[in-house]
This record gives structure tokens, sequence and C-alpha cells, in this order.
């Protein structure tokens, strides 16, 4: 079995028996050189091992190239990971400027034989310059030749991942991470062993680098990331984390570094004890704050409730000393269920973090529609930052809500436009009142 460590840049590496590197991704606009300085600066002093920059199209290829040259100019030498999407000229013209470039296989060109074309010869740019290649798969927006033969399935994400990892091979392209995501939990989880098996029987096993995507702020983010992570790196699956939060992308890294530390054998969890009973479990902590309660509940039952191992947990126990809240225990254990897709108990959110593709206030959009329709139990709605991406890795909502910049949303009810060019004002409450109306 050939397993992979991949060079970022100098300094940084991925992959087995190393520490499981901490990563995010800016939320400014990529055409903002000084706002996107200033925001990696404060990121790579928060703990990032790597940033991630939208590139969008052609034209922002020389800000980057500006935007590595300011970091490292002042002493900041974090390693900058290019996100392309859909423009494969794009990745071939970035790769110098930067240690890593991230691909999304479904729309690194419209034409599959074209496609794998383009990417044999940006695998050569990268060779020549020494960047990694991050393959990257999204639930929703895999290629129609994929979803052709497989299906919008975890499946079909492993089986895109695995031909593309074939053509990196092909190539003797070896400096690859991949990665698999989805905002739903169970579908990232099992999509991820899928493709460790796949790997496993090729005889070369790639770092894989995991996150549930667009999981949304707050509690709730926190929780779907914990468990899809720990459902993968207690079985030794992931080498490097993004935790995706709808905040500040410092708010992040927190998160990430608990799972690197605590799946790297440096932090223990607050567990005291449990009790397991027909299925049902009482777990009792000594957690030394309410946040660290969440983290740890999250990592140490949700693999077992998504893997229907067990039904129910329940916490008591104490925060920093006392008692935990009844309704603190009632509400933690709702969570975790919902986030592990056993039972939900309010609606499901799905939301984007941002990036500089993002045109409008995404933070602001999410709270006024979590506002507006928190009363409808069991509906999933999406927030998303842009059509870029969007409508399509919104593929378990029912309902959508995406940018369109210039203070327009568009309205979505499964993945077809109802409303285009609604004014950011209005939409929330347009929102709720289709939803409404089609109850």
């Amino acid at each position: 079995m050939e397993r992979i460590t991949v060079k970022i840049g100098k300094d940084l590496a991925i992959g087995p028996g190393l520490p499981i590197v901490v990563q995010t991704m800016c939320n400014t606009h990529t055409d903002d050189v000084e706002a996107t300085v200033a925001q990696c600066v404060r990121l790579a002093s928060a703990g990032a091992q790597m940033i991630r920059i939208t590139v969008p199209g052609l034209r922002d290829v020389e800000h980057i190239r500006e935007i590595s040259s300011s970091l490292r100019a002042i002493g900041v030498t974090t390693p900058l990971v290019a996100d392309i999407h859909f423009s494969s000229a794009t990745a071939i013209a970035v790769a110098p400027y930067v240690e890593k470039v991230r691909i999304n296989p479904g729309n690194f060109h419209r034409d599959h034989q074209e496609a794998a074309r383009q990417f044999s010869e940006f695998l050569g740019v990268c060779r020549r310059h020494g960047t990694a290649v991050r393959v990257g798969v999204n639930h929703g927006s895999l290629g129609s030749y994929i979803t052709g033969l497989y299906g919008n399935t975890p499946m079909g994400m492993a089986k895109a991942a695995m031909e593309w990892l074939e053509m990196c091979m092909a190539e003797n392209f070896y400096n690859v991470v991949v990665s698999l995501k989805s905002s739903n939990t169970l579908v990232m989880v099992q999509a991820c062993r899928i493709l460790q098996e796949m790997m496993e029987a090729r005889g070369v096993v790639f770092p894989v680098h995991i996150g549930v995507t667009e999981a949304g702020g707050g509690d709730s983010g926190r929780i779907k990331n914990c468990i899809g992570c720990s459902a993968l790196l207690s079985k030794g699956i992931g080498a490097t984390v993004r935790v995706s939060l709808t905040e500040d992308p410092e708010y992040e890294l927190p998160v990430a570094s608990y799972l690197s530390q605590r799946y790297g054998g440096t932090l223990k969890s607050s567990l005291v004890s449990s009790v397991t009973d027909s299925g049902k479990v009482s777990a009792r902590y000594e957690a030394p704050s309410r946040e660290r309660l969440i983290l740890d509940a999250s990592c140490d039952w949700g693999a077992a409730l998504l893997d229907r191992e067990i039904d129910e947990v329940s916490f008591e126990g104490s925060i920093a000393g006392e008692p935990i809240p009844a309704d603190f225990a009632e509400y933690l254990s709702d969570e975790i269920l919902q986030a592990s897709r056993r039972r939900f108990y309010k609606p499901e959110y799905i939301a984007c973090p941002g990036c500089g593709r993002t045109m409008y206030d995404l933070q602001k959009a999410f709270a006024e529609v979590k506002a507006k329709t928190s009363h409808l139990k069991g509906m999933v709605i999406a927030v998303m930052g842009c059509i870029v991406n969007g409508p399509g890795e919104m593929a378990d909502a029912d309902w959508g809500y995406v940018g369109e910049g210039n203070g327009k949303v568009s309205i979505y009810k499964g993945g077809t436009p109802v409303l285009r060019h609604v004014p950011e004002t209005d939409a929330p409450q347009k929102l709720l009142s289709l939803i409404e109306d089609s109850l």
C-alpha cells in the first residue's frame, strides 16, 4: 500500500503520520488586494496553516500574484490555495503563483474529454512550479458525465474523484489531495468512506481533505462539522480539515484546531462516563466550557448516530463546575440528532461560508432567513452566497435563497428558480410567502 505525502510550498506537508493540517478560506473579494492581504495576516496569526482564496476568472490571477508577493514581503509564508470554478484556463494560469490549486472535476470544463486534455496541461504546469493540487468534489456539482452513470450520490462523488486521481497517476503526478464534501453529514461521510476503500483497493492512498460544506453557523454549524469530521478522523481518514461556518473565517480555526488536536492525540474528551440501554445513551461530562461540551459531545456520539449504532443520547454532568442546565442538555441532544440526520426538530439550514464570489451580506441574509422560517420544522432551506455553485450545491434543499449581486436575490424551489431579481429587503418575506403558499 502506497500512502502519499503531499508537499505544500517549502515547509508544509500533508499525509500519513503527520499532524492534521488546519486551513480556512478568505471571504474578501480577491480584487481587493489590500483587504485580502490583511485578512490573510489575521488568519495566519490565528493558526491557519493554509489559506484558500477564490480566483473567479483570469483577471484575478494578477490579484493573487500581488497578494502572494505582498504577504511574502512582510514575512507571512502561509501557503495559499487558489480556488477555481468553471475555468480550466484560470487554473492553468494561476498555478505558478500559489502553493496549491483546488479544482472541482464537475465544472473544470463542460466537455469531459476536453476537461481531461486541459487537466493534463494543468498538471504539467503544476509539476514545473512545484504546485500541489486538490481534486475537490462537491455534492450537487458533479458533472453530467458522472450523474448520468451514478446519479448525485455518494458513490457518484467517489467515482468522480477516483477517475481524476487515476488521471493524476497516469501523468505520474502524485502531489495531490482529494476531498468529497456535502452539507449532508451522512452523504459526506459515506462518500469519503467509499473513496477510501477505492484508493486502498487501488493500492495508492492520497491524503483526504475533510469538512462539511455549507454547514451554516453557530452551534449547528460547529456540531455538523464535528460530527462529519469525527466520523472520518476516528477511523484514520483525513489529513487536513477546514471547518466551514457562515461566520468570519477566524471563527472556523478554533474548531478545526480542536479536531486536529483531538485526533492528533493531544486532547481528550471531557466525557466522564456513559451508559447505553436499548440504543439510548446517557452520557456524563465534566466540561470546562459550553463550547467544549458541544464539540466533545458531537465527536463522541456523532459517528455512532450516523451509523445507527445508537438512537438517542442525553447529557448530564457539569460545565465549568456548574450543573448542565436541563434545557441546554435537551437542546444539545436535539442538535446532535438533527446534524446526524436522525431526527429533525427544526428547519435544516444549508448556508455557505462566503468567499470572494459572494455578492451580498451573507451573514445578515442568513440571520434574516432563519428569523422568518424558524417555525418550519423539517424544511430544508439553503442560503447561498452566489450563483456560481450555489444552485448546484444546495442539492438537498427544499428552498434556496441565492445572492445575485446588485442588491438582488433569486429564490429557488428545489433546483428550479421561481423568482429572480428580488430586492434583498423583500426577499426573506417573499421566501416565507412562497413556502407557506406551497404547504
